[in-house]
């Protein structure tokens, strides 16, 4: 039997009925692999991230700290409240509400109109059937820039209101063309993937040959 994701009706009556739904600001699980995520990017700092689905901009406001600039979206509105008051005072950051893939943002509607060097997909495309799932990951693949990184981080349990499973979101994400996976990350909870475009200099593929350690 096929599923069927929230509409975006749904998920402004989740955020109604509770500012954090999933309740991301407030458990332990959710802080570490934040902070899982976080120290498996493979650059210190990027210049311009792109961050769907941020819901009310939890690992929004960790990911400010690592970019000079950041795009955020969430399809309800109440969602994007949340994540523009958590991210109000860290400069760089613009949160908008966005339905995807629809209005996917433009290499123009990028932070500067400078290309994404870094797309993280968090929690985000599982709720996609497969040909809305390859459109959303081509753009993804698409606006990265040379060198860039592409994150893909997923819940692995059954849930209702999810179309696919992690595995079959991350064998997706995993056989985009031009992209080198640097990390595979896997636990019972969940997935985690980091690719590179694979026109990379050698130093951006290995953290320590950036630092002169290989």
């Amino acid at each position: 039997m096929s599923r069927i994701p929230p509409t975006s009706r749904r998920f402004e009556e989740m955020y109604a009925d509770s500012a954090d739904p999933w309740q991301l600001s407030e458990r332990a699980y959710d802080r570490r692999k934040y902070a899982l995520t976080l120290a498996a990017l493979p650059r210190e700092r990027y210049r311009s991230a792109f961050e769907p689905a941020c819901s009310v901009g939890v690992l929004t406001a960790a990911l400010a700290r690592r970019c000079d600039r950041l795009l955020a979206c969430d399809l309800a509105s109440i969602a994007v409240r949340e994540a523009r008051a958590r991210t109000r005072e860290l400069p760089g950051v613009t949160v908008e509400c966005r339905r995807l893939p629809e209005q996917w943002p433009t290499p123009a509607d990028a932070p500067g109109a400078v290309p994404f060097d870094l797309v993280v997909l968090s929690e985000f495309l599982y709720y996609f059937e497969p040909a809305r799932l390859a459109d959303v990951l081509a753009r993804a693949r698409a606006d990265l820039a040379p060198g860039g990184t592409l994150v893909a981080v997923h819940w692995r349990p059954a849930a209702e209101e999810h179309v696919l499973s992690a595995e079959r979101v991350h064998a997706a994400v995993r056989a985009l063309p031009g992209l080198v996976r640097v990390v595979e990350h896997r636990e019972p909870d969940f997935l985690l993937d980091v690719l590179i475009r694979a026109d990379a200099p050698a130093d951006t593929l290995s953290p320590a040959a950036r630092e002169g350690l290989r």
